[in-house]
Parts: structure tokens; sequence; C-alpha cells
């Protein structure tokens, strides 16, 4: 997977855009047989496959859903109407529409997809600018079960991909709305302590709430906020810290624990890991938020949480949930175990218009039949050849 650079005359003609990447048969090989196991799987969890557009309009394609998604389309003119459109950097929200305005179901609704995607800029120094991505969303149930539906199918994927040590980072994005809402900070303030929890930079936020005037418990609650990662006993150390708090921090630590029960019961070889200032996706994530990590990769191999009522922008306000992945990351870790080439038949040029019958029942019947051509030698996959046997029909020679 590679070949990158920026376009060159004459013999640089070959190199691609840097970040975009082509799949050679070995590697286009493992990556299909994946996103088949894994689109198989959602079906047998009940997630029924849709096919969004590669372009949309971009007033539906980047609505609701923040500025950092729209600096990641690429943007185009529509010859026919006159209107943008965007190259879709991310599914979520086209299946997001396609529930609210195409699908119109009431009650629960279980979606798949998977997909090319493409960004102007990779979003780290080892993501694709074009990646292959693979999700599942659930709409209409606003419970935690929804939530821990997502997260065990995810969990699942990632073991079907060949994924064997995950670490699962769980954190709610309540905690620090909550905490806003409450203390009732200026925007300026507010946003500026957004970006130093981002960071996790404590003298950032110390300097921060140093001018804020706040009172010594609050300055506590949020000074310590950027610190509260770790395992099982983060959730407990917050119950502590927060036990004046705004409901909606209790409610989220609850929903925290639940979710880390469920995981344990459901996936016991899953680390847990808790980060109470996670806040990727703040400006539409309304809850849970969780990410997948494997030992030795920086960056997450999944993510995903609760993202109520983007719907509404298509007129339908719906709860939802959902994940998703990279195929080109879940191939960096399928390199050790890549699928072999089918073993296959060969047949020679010679016996073309002769054995033609045979060769189409071969195929009907799933193999691998390789026709050569005039001057073609035997490609070094097939183990076998088709041969006449005297006196009519044939045989297949296994070959040395």
């Amino acid at each position: 997977m590679g070949g990158n650079g920026a376009s060159m005359p004459g013999d640089g003609r070959w190199l691609l855009p840097e970040g975009i990447e082509e799949l050679l048969p070995a590697e286009a090989r493992t990556v299909e047989h994946m996103r088949r196991q894994l689109l198989d799987l959602c079906d047998r969890w009940g997630y029924e496959l849709v096919m969004p557009p590669l372009v949309e309009f971009t007033e539906s394609l980047l609505i609701g859903l923040g500025p950092d998604l729209d600096l990641q389309t690429f943007k185009l003119t529509d010859q026919m109407s006159g209107r943008s459109l965007g190259v879709r950097p991310d599914i979520t929200p086209q299946v997001a529409r396609m529930d609210a305005h195409s699908l119109r179901r009431e009650g629960p609704s279980r979606l798949c997809y998977a997909g090319s995607v493409l960004h102007t800029r990779a979003r780290s120094s080892l993501a694709s600018r074009s990646p292959i991505q693979v999700g599942a969303e659930l709409y209409g149930d606003a419970s935690l079960a929804a939530d821990i539906e997502v997260v065990s199918l995810m969990i699942e994927m990632l073991r079907v991909a060949g994924v064997g040590q995950i670490t699962l980072d769980l954190g709610h994005v309540g905690i620090f709305r909550s905490l806003m809402e409450h203390l009732a900070l200026p925007q300026a303030l507010a946003s500026d302590l957004f970006e130093a929890l981002q960071h996790k930079s404590e003298p950032s936020i110390r300097a921060l709430l140093a001018g804020a005037g706040l009172a010594p418990e609050q300055t506590a609650m949020l000074g310590r906020l950027a610190s509260l990662n770790g395992g099982r006993e983060v959730l407990a150390e917050a119950a502590t810290l927060f036990a004046g708090a705004p409901s909606g921090i209790t409610d989220a630590l609850r929903a925290l624990g639940e979710v880390a029960d469920a995981v344990s019961a459901r996936a016991p070889g899953v680390t847990l890991h808790f980060d109470l200032c996670e806040l990727h996706g703040y400006h539409y994530h309304t809850g849970l938020v969780f990410a997948a990590y494997a030992p030795g990769q920086g960056e997450a191999l999944a993510n995903g949480g609760r993202y109520d009522d983007i719907g509404q922008v298509f007129g339908r306000a719906r709860p939802a949930t959902g994940f998703n992945t990279d195929l080109k990351a879940l191939l960096r870790l399928a390199r050790a175990r890549p699928v072999a080439q089918s073993a296959a038949v060969f047949v020679p040029h010679a016996l073309a218009a002769s054995a033609w019958d045979e060769i189409q029942r071969l195929r009907a019947a799933g193999e691998c039949v390789v026709l050569g051509l005039p001057a073609e030698a035997r490609p070094a996959h097939c183990d076998r050849e088709l041969r006449p046997v005297s006196g009519g029909g044939w045989e297949l020679w296994i070959l040395e």
C-alpha cells in the first residue's frame, strides 16, 4: 500500500498524491476478504447493508457535524445544477440522512455500510487520505442497551478482522458538557478550556482557571478532569470528585460503569480504559464515546459514539449510535496473515473450444479456472490441469 508524492513530468507520471494508495492483488484480495467477512457479520447481527452515493450536495453532506468535517471535504461544482457538491469524507451523516428521510421507519433501525471516503488532509501521519470505511449505525433507540450493542459489534468486528488484543477506551461527552452548563462560563473561556483538555495540558488548564473566579471546589473539578484516565478506579475517583456536581455527570458515570460491566461479561479478554475528558467529536456526539486500540498502534482502529438527533436536519430527530473502522488500517495488522490466492485449474489454450462446456461447469461449481492464452505458461497458483480422457470426458490432473 503506498506510492506517494507530487505529480512529476515524464517518468514521474505513475506517482500518486500523498496519502492516496493503490492496492495490488495480494492486498486487494485481503481487504476484499475482510470486507465480506465484516459485512456478513453485520448481517448476522441484523444490520442491513446500505450504499450511499460517493458525492452529495454539501448542505446535506456536512450539516450538523461541525467545522472539522467541512475542512476534510473536497468540494466541486455540479455542472448540471450549479450547486456545490462534496466528496464524502465520512459515511455516517449519509446513513443518518437515509434513516431519517429515505427509510422513515418507526422504531429501531440497524444499518451497515462499506465504501471509500476521501479526506483533504490525513488525520494523522499514519492515516490514509482515502480510507475504506466500514461501519454500523443503530437508529431509533436511546437506551444504553443500544450503545452496548454497537460496542459489542465493534469488538466482534475487530476480532473477525484478526485483532487479537483489544483495548477499549471509554468516555462520555456529557461530563464536560454538564460541567460547562453548570458553571455557565463565558464562551471564550469554555472554548479555551476545551482546547486545553483536548491536549491534556494541565499547566494551561490551571492558568485558565486561575482568573476564572470559580469556587475552589469548582476549580478542583475542572483541574482534575484531565488526569481522570486509567482503569476502573477512575470511575470511583470521579464519583467522589463530582459528588456535588450536576446529575448529568452522575448519569454519565453510571452509563460508563454499565457499559464496562457488559463488555467485561461479553468480551472478557478486552482491556478497559477510561478517559473522562475524551472530547473527540464533541461538536456532534451527545453521550458515550468509545475507541478501540491494538498493541503497537498509536491510532484508534475503530471509534464511535452516540450522536442523537442528527436526523433533525433531515426532518426527523432520531436517537443514534454507531461506529466505523478503516479496512486499510486493519490491513496493516493483517499483513502477517494475508489471504492466499485461490488454487486454480489450468486449461491449455489448445483445449479452449473442446473443453469450454467443462470449463464453465467447473466455474459454476466454484472452481477458479484459468484458460491459457496461446503463449502463456501455466500460472504458479494452478495446482491442477484439465486433461481429456481417452474415449471422451475430462479429468483433473494434480500437478507437482
